[in-house]
């Protein structure tokens, strides 16, 4: 029975966090904001404990930071983390391939797939987030080091608040296909050394946007 009702109370967590991240990531919090506790549990129709557990599970993905004895508030965004963030993903993301060696056919033939929805979709900003992060996902889900994608996963969720912030900025995002097509010819000629440095390429090339509109913010 005690293990029930904490697997319950780690589902109504996540759902909590699933809905805060999103009101992050689409404005409704704004960096530097409190997060209300009170009207949270009571909009989520959630009890403290479960709360807290979304709040604590949100700092430790950086979209939250805790001041003692104030509460939670909506972290800021910073060209020095951001810099840093994709530093790493231009490492992480290549390494993962590497040890993953080319993906079977059928894979690649999925990555085309998202390629062309990914271009098909650049009126919708968001959807093409959502695509290019599957896409890189895809590309290296067959690597066998589950701590290094569990790890490549964090980085995307915290990439990803600036990203919604770029969009929310009117500014457009030139979605980096080409950078993929290198890629995957790469993959398609059994180059795994091409296709690797396709894709640190395309992590440092795809971040020169964002931090332009960062700099220029700060500025």
């Amino acid at each position: 029975m005690c293990i029930v009702y904490s697997m319950q109370r780690r589902n109504l967590s996540h759902e909590a966090a699933t809905t805060i991240r999103d009101q992050i990531l689409n404005g409704e919090l704004a960096a530097g904001d409190r997060v209300n506790e009170v009207h949270l549990a009571a909009s989520l129709e959630l009890s403290r404990t479960p709360l807290r557990e979304a709040l604590s599970l949100l700092t430790s993905e950086s979209f939250l930071i805790q001041q003692p004895r104030r509460g939670y508030f909506v972290r800021g965004l910073s060209l020095d983390e951001f810099d840093q963030l994709y530093d790493m993903r231009a490492l992480l993301d290549p390494e993962a391939l590497r040890i993953a060696g080319l993906p079977l056919r059928g894979q690649i033939d999925e990555l085309h797939r998202l390629n062309e929805a990914i271009r098909k979709a650049t009126h919708d900003p968001v959807r093409v987030i959502e695509l290019d992060d599957a896409w890189h996902l895809r590309l290296i889900d067959h690597c066998p080091n589950r701590i290094l994608l569990d790890t490549i996963g964090h980085f995307i969720l915290r990439t990803r608040r600036y990203e919604h912030a770029y969009l929310r900025s009117g500014t457009h995002v030139e979605v980096a296909l080409a950078d993929h097509e290198e890629i995957l010819a790469g993959l398609d000629d059994d180059d795994l050394q091409r296709a690797c440095s396709g894709l640190r390429v395309n992590m440092r090339s795809a971040s020169d946007p964002m931090r332009r509109w960062l700099q220029e913010r700060e500025e």
